[in-house]
């Protein structure tokens, strides 16, 4: 057994992880959105439960909650717990118990081995508000109330300890004890844990309603004409299901489709799916990017070449039309063709027929062509770039697909998506975004639209570690502009609005020359990895910065610290008193 005055030590100050954003409405703790709600609705609320479900029902549901909100928690003392002990990781879970204001939580005796699966814990609540409100609406009870609470404690230990943590109440002020006591241990040691484990378990009245959900979607399906989506398409948004509409009406036919829009909307996705929905699924698809191809070498490529057509000929050999006859050719980036292909590109649309390269025997094939651009055709044929009869032939049937800024409603489906994908791909098991992570992508504006956001969800996986959530830090988004500003808490639970104030003295130092900036920059930083123990992620959270940016000011500071004595002096000095030089000035690289 360890003394729980070494807990006393556990201790770093879980205020620093809560901010409040003015600007957005918004509580974090950490990385997750937090609610600051009445004590009085939440306890109407409960007993608005309580008087539809039942007490029992009631009891089952409230302690569920609190499990969950337990194992949510349990993600952050997880992070607490590098470079620190299991004991000073553990009392997280009930300091930050205290500070959301739900108990006043004190250790009276906690043994615990991780590794071996042993824990024993009894702790002292006092100001506990569900015991207090409970009482209050119900009076005096012949048993613990305080149901959510010890849900809380047992889904947080479960979480910490990786088995299965059953927490009972032994005193409540709601059944008229002074305060509360709780006890957790593992529940085989319990001879009572079937009576307390069945609350932990969904009520059969939540079975019979998923059944009924599910055959109320079942004939929802039935009757109305809407289909599900192919796999690889995937959208909500009223910009993507009128492209698709559009998709999908000319899918029968064989009319040629040109597909609009920004770099990496997914327009080969919607051309796959055009020729899979159609009557030549069965057959090839092929696609062609055209700016990729040398202008001396696209005729060839796309409409095949004869042996000893030109120096280095050495064989027949078919282009690209020829590959995909009775299927689909996808032309991406066709403004990109040059004039001369363009003439020939006309003449296989209208005639149905090719001429290979050296070859002036015609070939028939029969070949669906879908194109796609992100220029502005129009605007190219204006300046004498694109064959304005080719454009009007290729313009039958426009789909234009919206930038993924304007499809917010995608962005959160599409990143699970690449999330499950990427996760399998690296072999990693990921449990999703962090709050924080999901106000990031959506508030992103994604220039590069689906396939930064794939390229982006890929990174975070890798950098993510094994059996947590992807944090913000993780995305490494491009720094956005009008971020909005987060309030901490101060020592005496006070919004730090004034932070600056205490910062005046130092700024005096810094102008009067008691400190230099280099000086102040390395204090704070060799500071907040102190206070990390040495956990950089953390001190890069403590500072504001991303993880990248503290990597590179350590970097660089411990460069400056291996300079020559000379260097070090002559940097200190005044701009004025500087060496010249070659006369050219010395920027300092942005992190």
């Amino acid at each position: 057994m360890r003394k729980l005055t070494s807990v006393a030590k556990a201790a770093d100050d879980m205020r620093s992880h809560i901010h409040f954003c003015a600007e957005t409405g918004q509580i974090w703790l950490h990385e997750h959105r937090m609610l600051l709600v009445h004590a009085e609705a939440q306890a109407l609320l409960r007993k608005e439960l309580i008087d539809t479900l039942g007490m029992e029902r009631a009891r089952g549901l409230l302690t569920r909650m609190g499990y969950a909100s337990g194992m949510r928690d349990a993600e952050l003392a997880r992070k607490q717990a590098q470079g620190v002990d299991d004991m000073e990781a553990f009392m997280t879970g009930p300091k930050l118990h205290t500070l959301e204001g739900i108990v006043r939580v004190t250790p009276i005796r906690l043994e615990m081995d991780r590794p071996r699966g042993q824990f024993y814990g009894e702790f002292l609540w006092e100001n506990s508000w569900e015991g207090q409100w409970h009482r209050q609406y119900f009076g005096i009870h012949h048993e613990p109330v305080c149901w959510t609470q010890i849900g809380y404690a047992s889904g947080y230990t479960s979480a910490f300890m990786g088995r299965r943590i059953l927490y009972q109440e032994v005193e409540c002020v709601g059944a008229g004890d002074a305060n509360c006591r709780i006890i957790g241990k593992p529940v085989e040691e319990w001879d009572n844990a079937d009576e307390h484990m069945r609350y932990y378990n969904p009520e059969s009245i939540a079975d019979q309603l998923i059944d009924l959900q599910t055959q109320v979607t079942h004939l929802r399906s039935s009757i109305g004409e809407k289909e599900s989506l192919p796999e690889h398409m995937i959208g909500v948004s009223p910009g993507f299901r009128a492209a698709y509409g559009l998709l999908k009406q000319a899918a029968d036919s064989q009319i040629p489709v040109l597909l609009l829009g920004e770099t990496g909307v997914g327009k080969e996705v919607f051309a796959r799916c055009l020729h899979e929905m159609g009557p030549r699924a069965g057959e090839a698809f092929v696609a062609v990017n055209c700016a990729a191809i040398p202008q001396e070498l696209v005729e060839s490529e796309l409409f095949g070449v004869e042996k000893g057509a030109y120096t280095g000929a050495q064989s027949s050999r078919p282009g690209r039309f020829e590959r995909a006859s009775g299927g689909t050719l996808f032309l991406d980036e066709v403004g990109d063709l040059p004039l001369s292909a363009q003439a020939k590109l006309l003449r296989v649309l209208q005639e149905r027929e090719i001429e290979r390269l050296g070859d002036a025997k015609p070939r028939k094939v029969d070949v669906r062509v879908v194109a796609a651009t992100n220029a502005d055709l129009a605007r190219l044929v204006k300046e004498g770039k694109f064959r304005l009869d080719l454009y009007y032939r290729l313009n039958a049937y426009q789909i234009h697909i919206p930038p993924l800024r304007e499809r917010k409603e995608d962005i959160s489906p599409l990143s699970k998506a690449f999330l499950e994908k990427y996760a399998t791909v690296h072999g990693k098991r990921l449990r999703g975004f962090t709050d924080k992570a999901k106000r990031a992508l959506l508030s992103y504006d994604w220039p590069g639209n689906i396939r930064e956001l794939q390229n982006v969800i890929e990174r975070s996986v890798i950098l993510a570690p094994h059996g947590t959530r992807v944090e913000a830090e993780h995305l490494f988004l491009a720094e956005r502009d009008g971020q909005p500003n987060e309030l901490g808490l101060d020592a005496h639970g006070a919004l730090n609005a004034q932070a600056w104030q205490p910062g005046a003295k130092l700024c005096d130092s810094v102008l009067n020359g008691v400190f230099t900036l280099d000086e102040v920059e390395s204090m704070l930083l060799e500071g907040a990895v102190a206070k990390a123990n040495g956990n950089l992620s953390s001190a890069a959270r403590l500072l504001g910065i991303t993880r990248p940016q503290l990597a590179y000011r350590l970097k660089r500071m411990k460069e400056a610290d291996k300079a020559p004595p000379e260097k070090q002096e002559a940097d200190k000095a005044p701009a004025a008193e500087k060496p010249k030089g070659n006369g050219r000035a010395k920027t300092r690289a942005p992190a």
